[in-house]
């Protein structure tokens, strides 16, 4: 197994004149770690991904293998495996010849060709497939037939570029599941690429959110949705209230906020913030973390409901507080309220979280 780092690499196509899809990315993956890169359409994670598997060369920066700088190699000479988000399948060819072609072109034959074939064959649980027409296969097993032709290579690592796109949501939820199976039984370094947040948070080690060509963070999945590090993330994974609060007093690593009926937190802040009293914060909390209570309850915000979902797993409320909308999830909503009412909502200093702009 081995590493991977991008240092301070960039990409400009011509004609798009000082505009850069990946402006000066600087990443390091562990050896058999599975990394995300996860942004909206058009925010450079694709591009970042066709330079680590050499279709692209930076126009800066360097990219390394463990060691080895790769920066300037062809694909063919980087040994990776790459699963496409259209598979790339042949139609003309039977499954074991689509997952056997990487062999073929190493001029792996004979015996070991088979041997690993239906080991990869095995490895992503379709074993006895291998002399079926990639038209008689479900979009599903499409997909695994692309990651065993990625596998049966034993690259260094393992790129996928958005392979679930295709599938809908159930079979997407099932597919993710193997791959991540089967990722952690090889133990391959593995960047994946996708838009699907949930996508992400389920599957990854770490992810690194991207806007605009650059990194805005890097984090487990728990670190960048409990802790985001601007209000992009916050926003971007899930779903997440953003409040403009005055700051009363600010420490090293908390400030302290009124809150808009007066009272007033202490909320966790990152280190080398530069708030401080009379600066106006920007606080994240996240619908599920807020409280309900009665709208006359003193240790609550009192506000407005503006919009009212009911999704089966929780309700979905839209609530005017002091001129700003808060989104609250709440499991259980007593009394049963409606849009007008006015309600109570508590907010845990303990849940909320200094972003930066």
């Amino acid at each position: 197994m081995i590493g991977v780092t991008l240092e301070s690499v960039s990409k400009r196509f011509p004609g798009t004149g000082d505009a850069a899809a990946v402006d000066g990315v600087d990443i390091s993956i562990d050896a058999g770690e599975f990394f995300t890169l996860l942004g909206p359409s058009g925010c450079g994670k694709t591009t970042t991904l066709r330079m680590v598997a050499g279709f692209y060369f930076p126009t800066s920066g360097r990219i390394r293998f463990g060691t080895e700088d790769v920066t300037r190699k062809p694909p063919n000479r980087r040994d990776t495996g790459m699963v496409f988000q259209n598979y790339a399948l042949f139609p003309h060819m039977s499954v074991a010849q689509n997952v056997g072609y990487g062999l073929k072109i190493r001029k792996v034959r004979g015996a070991e060709a088979r041997r690993r074939i239906a080991e990869a064959l095995e490895q992503v649980h379709l074993g006895g497939y291998g002399d079926r027409r990639i038209d008689q296969l479900s979009g599903g097993q499409q997909q695994r037939v692309a990651l065993a032709r990625a596998l049966v290579i034993r690259p260094r690592t393992l790129l996928l570029d958005e392979p679930l796109s295709n599938l809908d949501a159930k079979l997407r939820e099932e597919t993710r599941a193997e791959i991540r199976r089967i990722q952690r039984e090889a133990g391959i370094t593995s960047i994946y690429v996708t838009h699907d947040q949930a996508e992400a948070m389920a599957m990854s080690d770490r992810i690194a959110v991207m806007e605009a060509g650059r990194v805005q963070q890097i984090g487990t999945p728990q670190e960048i949705y409990h802790r985001p590090a601007n209000t992009f993330v916050a926003r971007f994974i899930g779903r997440s209230n953003v409040l403009s609060l005055p700051v009363l007093a600010a420490g090293a690593e908390s400030v302290d906020v009124r809150l808009p009926n007066g009272a007033s937190r202490t909320v966790a802040a990152p280190p080398g913030h530069d708030l401080a009293g009379s600066d106006t914060a920007l606080v994240s909390i996240r619908p599920e973390h807020i409280g309900l209570a009665a709208p006359d309850d003193p240790e609550a915000l009192p506000g407005r409901i503006t919009d009212l979902e009911f999704t089966g797993m929780a309700t979905n409320l839209t609530v005017e507080v002091s001129g700003q909308e808060l989104m609250v999830a709440a499991v259980e909503v007593p009394g049963g309220p409606a849009v007008g009412d006015r309600i109570g909502l508590r907010l845990p200093a303990a849940r909320m979280w200094v972003v930066r702009p």
